[in-house]
């Protein structure tokens, strides 16, 4: 069986990339390091960056928000390379014995780019809105909703955060741009205002948004707070940053390669070969869930488990993902978690090809019949699942190919598979958020932390309501254990009970990883020092800066 590879382009053979753990490789042209390493600085340039996603806000808690949070808002520590939380916004805390109260003790003089201090008042009124209902930001109250308690500025440097039980995440949670520091004076403006133009204490202050275009970012001339893992301390060398909207990777490539842009994010699959011959490329397989296929079990045919595993044991998951990806992004299959601290490799590669079995487990579910195309009928019904799939949004074209792949080799086992795509608009905008919408949707979750989990599993309830879980899972046990998981601080019971959590998600086949969420970036030689920081992913341009 043929697969699926991208359209009308020659394929290059790319090189492999480490799927063991979360990693990130840097490729450096030698050509340019060499005449790089003679050059003097340029402190004084423009980085014209190409992006692939526009959020429809400046901020808020889709990943694309964090990438733009990291430079221009800073946060109260940061993830460094090895795994470990340092200081950023807050020199140093303490944890009560309970481990229900956080201090902070926060740098002094730190302003926001409209002069408003950074003190204790700022960062709690940061919490409290975002937790606030009229205000909320959604990422932010899935990760903490329902730990945190109330915030309290003890002094004007000294902020503590009372949790309502244990939360062994949190200082891990608090890395990512979600949680960045927003000035509380422009917050008071409203909410149109802080979605366009929000204001932060970050390496660069926003300065306009071409919707479509382009986010112009210029230096903070007064930058004093950088994270203890930053390449240097002070202002931004770079003066100017154009993040440019590019969502075609084809245009997007060849910009770079044309010198219109001297960075570009997720360098196409097709042209990795290329790109490692001539640019800097960094490739970052961030932690979270992977992208991943999330089966409603709510409804038919998938409310049956019989016919959820058929359909994991119908695909060729890891050949399907090479094939479209030219052995470029890794296929994960453990549909929980993917390069996570306290991921269960078990479950990598737990749904493999099966085709005897799929036909049996189906025959037992009562799929006996076929019809002339040859699916599978059930009292007179095909067995015929959509799939819904955010076109460009998160799915491009190596993900459509993939997803192609699927869709050919489940015919085997009599599924016809309907690929249905959908806008950014459709897919955030709330068009397939009703179980009737669809029968398995795709998706990912970036986060530096397994206690991730809680939030796309813990269960709808009427009266705590959870949109992220997009499966309709409902299992008592399930939300236990990652509860458990949550808070307790022994990290043995902790890799035991996330452990049971995956293996009840990946058994009853409610969720099938597809490939590792990948950030990649190639830079052009005579740029340094960009950089992708651990939590998300998140492109850093604070170090960046030319050599001439």
């Amino acid at each position: 069986m043929g697969f699926t590879s991208l359209p009308g382009r020659a394929a290059r053979l790319p090189g492999l990339v480490a799927e063991s753990t979360a990693a990130l490789l840097v490729v450096a042209l030698a050509a340019g390091c060499s005449a790089a390493d003679g050059a003097a600085p340029d402190d004084d340039g423009v980085i014209e960056y190409a992006h692939e996603q526009e959020p429809p806000c400046v901020h808020g808690g889709w990943v694309q928000n964090a990438y733009l949070a990291r430079q221009y808002l800073d946060n109260l520590v940061s993830l460094d390379s090895g795994g470990e939380v340092v200081p950023w916004l807050a020199q140093r805390w303490e944890i009560s014995p309970d481990q229900r109260t956080y201090t902070f003790h926060l740098k002094p003089g730190v302003r926001f780019t409209d002069g408003t201090p950074l003190d204790a008042a700022a960062v709690r009124e940061n919490f409290e809105r975002y937790l606030d209902p009229e205000t909320q930001n959604s990422t932010v109250f899935a990760y903490i909703g329902e730990y945190y308690e109330r915030g309290e500025a003890v002094d004007a440097r000294t902020f503590r955060m009372h949790l309502t039980k244990p939360y062994a995440p949190l200082l891990t949670v608090l890395t990512q741009g979600y949680f960045g520091i927003q000035s509380p004076t422009a917050l008071a403006r409203g909410t149109r205002a802080n979605c366009e133009q929000p204001v932060g204490s970050g390496p660069f202050r926003i300065e306009s948004w071409e919707r479509n275009q382009q986010i112009t970012f210029v230096r903070n001339e007064n930058y004093t707070s950088a994270p203890a893992n930053a390449k240097h301390q002070g202002p931004a060398y770079a003066r100017k940053l154009e993040w440019k909207f590019l969502k075609d990777p084809t245009s997007r490539y060849g910009s770079l390669s044309g010198g219109e842009s001297d960075v570009i994010y997720n360098v196409p699959a097709i042209d990795w070969g290329e790109a490692r011959e001539r640019f800097e490329v960094q490739q970052y397989i961030t932690p979270g869930r992977p992208v991943a296929l999330n089966i409603n079990v709510s409804r038919a045919p998938f409310d049956d488990v019989r016919v959820r595993r058929a359909f994991a044991h119908s695909a060729d998951w890891e050949s399907a993902v090479r094939a479209a990806f030219f052995d470029v992004v890794p296929h994960n299959g453990n549909g929980a978690l993917s390069s996570t601290p306290l991921h269960d490799p078990e479950f990598s590669d737990a749904h493999r090809r099966d085709v005897p079995r799929a036909n049996a487990l189906l025959d037992e579910a009562g799929w006996t019949g076929r019809n002339e195309a040859g699916y599978r009928v059930k009292d007179g019904v095909e067995l015929h699942p959509v799939i819904v799939y955010p076109a460009g949004a998160v799915i491009g074209p190596e993900g459509v190919a993939l997803l192609q792949n699927i869709q050919q080799m489940a015919k085997d086992t009599g599924f016809h598979v309907e690929l249905l795509p959908a806008t950014q608009s459709e897919y955030f905008g709330g068009k397939y958020s009703s179980p009737d919408s669809y029968n398995a949707i795709t998706g990912y979750w970036t986060s530096p932390t397994p206690g991730l989990l809680y939030i796309n599993w813990r269960r709808r309830l009427p009266e705590r309501p959870n949109p992220q879980n997009n499966t309709f899972y409902d299992n008592p046990e399930l939300e236990r254990l990652i509860s458990r998981a949550n808070s307790t601080l022994d990290p043995a019971e902790q890799r035991t009970l996330y452990s049971a959590a995956q293996r009840i998600i990946s058994e009853d086949a409610v969720a099938i990883g597809l490939y590792t969420q990948t950030t990649s970036l190639a830079v052009r030689p005579g740029l340094r020092d960009v950089w992708i920081e651990k939590s998300q992913g998140e492109p850093v341009f604070h170090d960046a800066r030319f050599v001439r």
